[in-house]
C-alpha cells in the first residue's frame, strides 16, 4: 500500500500551536487533504496524542503517537511510540527532564489538552519550549528502549536542529530517519551534505495551523498501517 504521511503536527498544547489545532479539526484536515497517517508531535508532551490516535482509528486517519523534543542541545527531534503504555513511561521521561519554568500564556501561548468537545482537560503549567536537561544521545536511546521511532526534525532549518546545534550527526546516533522541512528537500540537504546519504528521509509540514497540515507530505509504503510496518517503510523512505 501507499499512503500520504504528515509526520510533524502540533495542537493546542504546543504552545506556539494555534487554538484552532483541536483534535478533530486536526483529524477532518487530514482527511480533506488525503492524507492517511499523520504524527502527532507537540512540544515536549504526549498529553494530546492518545485522544488523536483513537479518534482518528473512528475515522479513518492513523496516528503516530509521540512528541518533538528539545534536546539540552536545543536540537529538535521526533519520537513515536508503539503503544500507550511505552507512550506513558516516555511521557515520565519528559517531566523528570523538563526544567522548571512556569510558562507565560500572554507571552508564549496557552498549554493546554482538550477533549473531544474541545473543552480544556489539561493545562500544562511549566513552559514546553524549554530544552530538557537530557542529550540527544539519552533522548535517542531512551526513545529506543521503548521500541518507538527517532527522527531528527528539520535538520535543513539554521535553528533548532541537529545540524545547526551540532554541526554534524553524532556518531552512533540511531536515527530512523531525518526529517527535512517545507523549506528544503532531501536532494538539496544531500548536496550540502553528502555524508548523509545513508540515511532515510520524511519530509512534513511542522503544521501549527489548520492551513499547514499536509502542505507538505512524504509517500510511505508500509506492508500495513500497523506500528512496525510504519517504521519500517519510514527506515526505507529516500524521497
Amino acid at each position: 500500500m501507499r499512503v500520504k504521511a504528515d509526520l510533524h503536527i502540533h495542537t493546542v498544547l504546543s504552545p506556539c500551536g494555534d487554538l484552532d489545532m483541536s483534535p478533530g479539526n486536526i483529524l477532518r484536515a487530514a482527511l480533506e487533504r488525503g492524507l492517511g497517517l499523520i504524527g502527532i508531535t507537540d512540544h515536549n508532551s504526549t498529553r494530546q496524542a492518545l485522544l488523536i490516535q483513537e479518534w482518528g482509528r473512528e475515522m479513518g486517519v492513523a496516528v503516530l503517537a509521540g512528541a518533538e523534543v528539545t534536546t539540552a542541545e536545543e536540537a529538535h527531534c521526533l519520537a513515536f511510540f508503539p503503544t500507550p503504555e511505552r507512550l506513558a513511561e516516555f511521557q515520565r521521561f519528559l517531566d523528570r527532564h523538563l526544567p522548571p519554568v512556569p510558562n507565560n500564556p500572554d507571552k508564549f501561548g496557552y498549554q493546554v489538552a482538550v477533549n473531544r468537545d474541545d473543552e480544556i482537560l489539561y493545562e500544562e503549567p511549566l513552559l514546553l519550549l524549554s530544552a530538557l536537561t537530557a542529550d540527544i544521545d539519552t533522548v535517542e536511546r531512551t526513545t529506543h528502549e521503548l521500541d518507538g521511532i527517532f527522527i531528527p526534525a528539520h535538520v535543513d532549518r539554521p535553528v533548532f536542529s541537529v545540524l545547526s546545534q551540532l554541526g554534524f550527526i553524532p556518531p552512533g546516533l540511531r536515527c530512523d530517519a531525518l526529517e527535512v522541512s517545507r523549506h528544503s528537500s532531501p536532494a538539496r540537504i544531500l548536496a550540502e551534505h553528502p555524508a548523509l546519504a545513508a540515511h532515510a528521509f520524511t519530509t512534513a509540514s511542522d503544521a501549527h495551523y489548520l492551513d499547514d497540515i499536509g502542505r507538505v507530505h512524504t509517500e510511505l509504503a508500509p506492508a500495513d498501517l500497523s506500528f512496525e510496518a510504519v517504521r519500517a517503510a519510514i527506515r526505507a523512505c529516500r524521497t
